[in-house]
């Protein structure tokens, strides 16, 4: 509680209140050869720079390290921008999720366009079968949810299918 003094002058409180401050030490801060103390810097590299990552997505498109794609993808974090063979939800097939097997992920995320449809399991069952995770997610959730496991360094594939205004 302010005393007296504090209360009928305020420039007082002040006066007190940025003594205090400046003789505390911030908690982000070093000595410095001169005894003044500088801010601790810490700096990180980006990891994902070199990584591909999703930079937007919309009707009919989705755009990895800034370069637009019209067509269904398979992504992951290192190597090239495939196309996925995948124009229509109902054209799935086993083999189009059989050949991501090639890529040795831990999970597959599948991005089935703009709204959430889950693949049979008769069609992951390549994957599942042998440990690969797979997750159904609706386009804006599968390419964030890629690109964060993508940044903390996860084995992950990301296949979206790209739906470019055909009938389903």
């Amino acid at each position: 509680m302010p005393d007296r003094a504090e209360r009928t002058n305020p420039s007082r409180s002040s006066r007190s209140l940025s003594n205090l401050l400046s003789r505390r030490r911030h908690p982000l801060s070093i000595p410095s050869a001169s005894g003044r103390e500088s801010p601790k810097v810490k700096l990180h590299q980006d990891p994902s720079q070199a990584l591909n990552t999703v930079t937007g997505y919309g009707p009919g498109y989705i755009e990895i390290n800034k370069t637009r794609h019209n067509h269904s993808v398979i992504v992951a974090p290192e190597g090239e921008i495939q196309a996925w063979p995948v124009s229509a939800f109902d054209a799935l097939e086993p083999a189009h999720f059989e050949a991501l097997r090639a890529l040795d992920p831990e999970v597959v995320i599948f991005g089935s366009g703009e709204r959430l449809r889950f693949a049979h399991p008769r069609l992951t069952a390549s994957l599942t079968s042998t440990r690969i995770g797979v997750d159904s997610m609706d386009t804006q959730a599968a390419c964030r949810t890629y690109n964060i496991l993508m940044s903390e360094g996860r084995r992950v594939v990301l296949v979206v299918l790209v739906d470019n205004g055909t009938p389903e």
